[in-house]
């Protein structure tokens, strides 16, 4: 038994949040767990550590995913930060609305919407993709599934954004989101059923806390974790799918050949660039990894982006290919807290994909503008230059 090697990197210094890959890289060649004093956390950076960590929840605690005592203290008692038997009981309802069944209703409903969007845009001939397409589709859907209105409808996508940057260290970024997180969880803290639209998933999650399903009182934390754990990821990845088909407009034309590669090409999407950059989880006893041991008590970071590009798990993995199809990719989780949001995630994925396929023969992009981000690597303005239409 050794102890894991150490780096000097920062997790999250802005260049690394801009371009992580070349960290996890090394990272990953130090060993599947690395040390990093600057963030006082070990970080698992290979394929099978960060799998075999999800699914033991036994030894990696989900009651520290975020990596300040103040975000894990304001998340205790939610589905993210628990873990079974308390996360069993809340999940059930959580995913109840989100299975396929719930959801095959919504396919033709956001098929017909993102085909619209695109189809605007397309005739447009050139449109900034993330504010048009990558935020719109989501907003409104997740807005008409939850049943958000008035006040909470107009501020989903700054709340959504606090919700993911809190959880990171109690850096310059995580200090100034913390008001406006603050503004979703006390909105949510006060929600009631007649706050919601009639028929939506968010009066059904307060008929399941009326009939005991859930512990009275959660069901505000659950539409919380419907908005903070569900908006902001999904819109990364949606810019992503536009840049990356911008950029490799061969592989655009291999799903228009082929429209059965869209559930692939949404797969090779997320583990190219995992919408999430760190998640935390805490050593509950001494953990061995490979011969390295992990203190009991350690603060974990989870590198899911650094796991999708290991070469020990995937050949050529630097290229982006959308025949691969990767179904195990890391980027939803895996275990009890594989994301429940997933199926959702991939109804509107999938539909922009489809409709792009169909309709565009080249989007000529120009460069992507990023922010750094704690949690959520997403792009924040993305121009597409021209489009050809198919």
């Amino acid at each position: 038994m050794t102890t894991p090697p150490t780096s000097g990197i920062d997790l999250f210094a802005d260049e690394v949040l801009l371009d992580p890959y070349p960290v996890y890289a090394a990272l990953r060649e130090q060993g599947p767990v690395v040390h990093l004093p600057a963030n006082d956390v070990f970080a698992l950076t290979r394929y099978d550590a960060i799998r075999g960590a999800l699914a033991g929840w036994e030894s990696f605690s989900s009651a520290s995913i975020g990596f300040n005592p103040a975000a894990n203290e304001a998340l205790a008692g939610t589905s993210l930060a628990s873990d079974p038997p308390v996360h069993t009981r809340l999940r059930a309802t959580l995913s109840e609305n989100l299975s396929p069944r719930a959801l095959r209703g919504l396919k033709p409903r956001i098929e017909a919407k993102a085909d619209a969007v695109v189809a605007a845009l397309v005739e447009q001939g050139g449109f900034e993709a993330i504010d048009a397409l990558a935020r719109a589709l989501p907003l409104e859907v997740v807005a008409d599934l939850i049943g958000f209105t008035g006040h909470a409808r107009d501020n989903m996508l700054r709340w959504g954004q606090a919700a993911m940057e809190v959880i990171g260290p109690m850096n310059r970024r995580t200090a100034e989101s913390f008001p406006v997180a603050g503004e979703l969880y006390a909105w949510c803290s006060q929600v009631v059923a007649a706050d919601l639209a009639e028929g939506s998933v968010g009066r059904a999650i307060f008929e399941a806390e009326a009939r005991g399903a859930v512990p009275p009182g959660a069901a505000g934390h659950i539409i919380h974790q419907y908005l903070g754990a569900g908006v902001d990821t999904t819109v990364a990845a949606i810019g992503n799918i536009v840049a990356l088909l911008g950029s490799h407009p061969g592989q655009l034309a291999l799903i228009r050949d082929d429209p059965s590669l869209v559930p692939a090409a949404f797969n090779e999407v997320l583990r190219y660039w995992a919408p999430v950059h760190a998640w935390g989880r805490r050593a509950t006893r001494d953990v061995e990894i490979d011969g390295a041991v992990i203190p009991a008590g350690a603060q974990i970071a989870i590198l899911f982006g650094a796991g999708n590009r290991d070469p020990r798990h995937y050949e050529n993995p630097d290229a982006f290919l959308v025949t691969r199809n990767p179904v195990d990719h890391l980027s939803f989780g895996y275990g009890p807290h594989g994301c429940a949001g997933q199926g959702l995630a991939r109804l509107e994925a999938h539909a922009v994909i489809e409709a792009l396929a169909r309709r565009v023969e080249r989007l000529v992009v120009g460069p992507e503008v990023r922010v750094p981000g704690n949690i959520t690597r997403s792009i924040e303005e993305l121009p597409v230059l021209e489009v050809i239409a198919a």
